[in-house]
């Protein structure tokens, strides 16, 4: 197989991996209702850069080591099962806006308007709002602590990826993948974070909030019960 098509084969492996409903789609979905573009903007960063940390274990053979080891392993399981408990209590426990009315009494011409829009909207949030380095450090513990992420990168170096691949096009493969998922992620932002989007998170994103808050609970529990069989 030429490198080429290897590139192929890696790129629709890694999109189809990085666009199913996973952690990262959770704490995306979560900044962006609880927070703002910005804050989901920088969770996405931490995301790629917890991409870069798979790939770099992965190089060096951290990852099989990890992987292979059931002691190791399952320490890893236990702490992001620990943190994925952290994250999702605080989206059950997400409450409804005080402030829904006034939202619905914005106009369709305020809506044209991003940047009054995005305070109007942001108003109740703005003492909270976490910094970005906050922010950037939530993705890439999320991303960094997801023992799938562990697996999917291991058998990707160790299978999909001829071991006699040199070591540039290796890393030129990380690089890809950490590029792309930010790409996704920043896209997914974005999107989010549209107005008019926006607008109905504002209203309803507590129930999405505690959905994601649930799934991230069910993943830790996940977690746990598949080390138990």
């Amino acid at each position: 197989m030429s490198y080429l098509e290897q590139f192929f084969l890696i790129a629709v492996v890694h999109l189809l991996a990085v666009a199913s409903p996973g952690p990262d789609f959770a704490i995306i979905l979560k900044q962006s209702i609880r927070y703002d573009r910005r804050t989901a903007i920088f969770t996405s960063f931490g995301i790629a850069t917890g991409i870069l940390l798979h790939v770099t274990y992965s190089l060096v053979g951290v990852g099989l080591i990890i992987a292979s080891d059931e002691r190791l392993f399952t320490a890893l399981k236990y702490i992001a099962a620990s943190y994925f408990c952290y994250i999702a209590w605080h989206g059950l426990r997400a409450k409804k806006p005080n402030d829904t009315e006034a939202l619905q009494t914005l106009s369709g011409e305020e809506n044209k308007n991003r940047d009054d829009y995005r305070v109007l909207t942001t108003v109740a949030n703005k003492e909270t709002l976490p910094s970005a380095k906050r922010a950037f450090f939530t993705g890439f513990l999320i991303n960094g602590l997801n023992v799938k992420a562990t697996l999917f990168f291991v058998s990707l170096y160790s299978v999909v990826i001829a071991p006699d691949t040199p070591f540039v096009i290796k890393l030129s493969y990380g690089l890809y993948m950490t590029v792309a998922t930010g790409g996704w992620f920043v896209c997914l932002s974005y999107l989010l974070t549209h107005p008019r989007i926006r607008y109905f998170l504002q209203i309803k994103g507590y129930l999405l909030d505690r959905i994601m808050g649930g799934v991230l609970l069910a993943l830790a529990v996940q977690l746990v019960l598949s080390d138990l069989n």
